[in-house]
């Protein structure tokens, strides 16, 4: 028994020594490829000393010698793009045919190109990186020298300035960040004489209020008091400027927009919380303390245009309309043809753009800009803006049809530049037949007053 175990333990090593040996010698034949990570064969350890050193000669003079072709090639080029595109200069593996002398200089030159056109790309990206940094310098610089003239010249002395052209003039060129609250406050004005106080003590009655309101109550039944739409703050801050992320829940100004909103809402519970508010006063915020945002929102809101809006006087939304087309025709009138003609009415895009004055339909900068000049002309600015960007699109939207009219007006690109956006703004002739824009809306609002109708009769 012993001696049969014995057999079979011999074998079994016989057996597992001849399988380790077929795999080396099948590892050893198979050819290595140096380029690409894998290890070369591995050759007799019992080589003889002589040989290896000669090897070793051989193969530091092969990669060490400067007169080489490839070695020459890329030692000689100033830029070599840091890729793969080396690897076409590289012999190939032990196991393959060498490569023919015109193979080899086709491909050095491949690769000159290569390179070539590596560094054009480069340098074209550099020369493009150093205008904008020329361009992003020259702003810097007019910003600076606008913000020095606002306050050293314009803000000391706003009440004797505040109506001259030079001002108007510089609001449309766009008003410094840094001074942009301060001038918003000041052109917007304090009519309803509200104090931090009063501030206080809304916002006190609003945290009352959410604690007495566990659940959720709708804000569109008339019979329930408008301050229940405290509740629906919480809703829509959520979905006010999400892509900055400093409004949302435990954000930087989460609070401060919750608490103006509530504030504002027992201030005017006539009016309550309305969809889109919080977008006007989040610009605010980034421009205002909290105080003065709240007292510059309350006056905003207070605007006739404004109100008329927000309390959905559709009477007197349906004025402003009105009055609006009355321009539109006289501006565009292929582009008012074709809507028309597609029975796209004002109140398909318009509501959006006044309800949020642009914060939420443009750009924020780009919103910046026209609130500078909106704080300064008033509402007809807005309509005016309008008029802008319906002119800045003209092209486009007079081969689209109703579906894609509305959604490109309900969703406007995100690239709108500022300096074209303006320049067809400053086209727009804001008087039809002699008449300006407040004495069209007096117009309207007298046929809406005697024929129950804000439509104007054309002569």
């Amino acid at each position: 028994m012993q001696r049969k175990h014995f057999l079979i333990c011999s074998n079994m090593q016989g057996l597992f020594t001849k399988r380790l040996k077929d795999s080396r010698s099948v590892d050893q034949r198979d050819p290595g490829w140096k380029l690409f990570g894998k290890v070369p064969p591995v050759q007799n350890s019992a080589k003889d000393s002589r040989k290896i050193h000669k090897e070793h000669e051989t193969k530091c003079g092969q990669f060490g010698d400067p007169t080489s072709p490839r070695q020459s090639v890329r030692k000689n080029l100033e830029f070599e793009p840091l890729s793969t595109t080396a690897l076409i200069l590289e012999d190939r593996p032990a196991n393959l045919p060498a490569k023919p002398a015109e193979e080899a200089q086709k491909h050095r030159q491949q690769y000159e190109e290569m390179v070539a056109q590596a560094k054009k790309r480069e340098l074209k990206e550099a020369q493009k990186r150093r205008k904008q940094l020329e361009v992003r310098c020259k702003m810097e610089e007019s910003i600076g020298n606008a913000a020095l003239t606002w306050n050293q010249e314009i803000l000391p002395k706003w009440h004797s300035v505040c109506a001259s052209r030079r001002v108007r003039d510089l609001c449309w060129q766009g008003v410094p960040p840094c001074v942009r609250g301060k001038v918003w406050s000041l052109a917007v004005g304090n009519e309803l004489n509200i104090t931090h106080e009063l501030f206080n003590i809304c916002l006190s009655r609003a945290r009352e209020k959410w604690k007495s309101l566990p659940v959720p109550v709708a804000a569109d039944t008339e019979s329930q008091d408008r301050e229940a739409s405290l509740e629906l703050i919480k809703l829509d801050i959520s979905r006010t400027f999400p892509n900055l992320c400093i409004f949302q829940q435990g954000g930087p100004y989460h609070d401060v927009l919750h608490s103006i909103l509530g504030a504002y809402t027992c201030y005017r519970p006539d009016v309550g919380y309305v969809q889109g508010m919080s977008f006007i006063a989040a610009v605010l915020i980034l421009n205002m303390d909290t105080a003065d945002a709240f007292i510059a929102f309350a006056n905003l809101l207070n605007k006739p245009c404004q109100m008329a809006f927000y309390r959905v006087d559709h009477s007197l939304m349906l004025t402003y309309f009105a009055a609006f087309e009355v321009f539109f025709e006289e501006n565009l009138p292929k582009l008012f043809a074709h809507f028309k003609d597609n029975k796209l009415t004002p109140d398909i895009y318009l509501i959006d753009w006044i309800f949020t004055l642009y914060s939420k339909s443009l750009p924020l900068d780009l919103a910046c800009r026209v609130w500078d000049v909106f704080c300064q002309d008033g509402d007809e600015f807005l309509f005016r803006s309008a008029l802008g960007i319906l002119r800045l699109y003209d092209d486009i939207l007079t081969r689209m049809d109703f579906i894609h009219n509305a959604q490109f007006l309900t969703r406007l690109p995100e690239d709108i530049s500022a300096d074209e956006l303006f320049n067809n703004i400053a086209a727009i002739n804001m008087q039809s037949k002699n008449k300006k824009w407040a004495q069209v809306l007096f117009q309207m609002l007298l046929y809406l007053l005697f024929r129950g109708s804000p439509v104007l009769k054309r002569s």
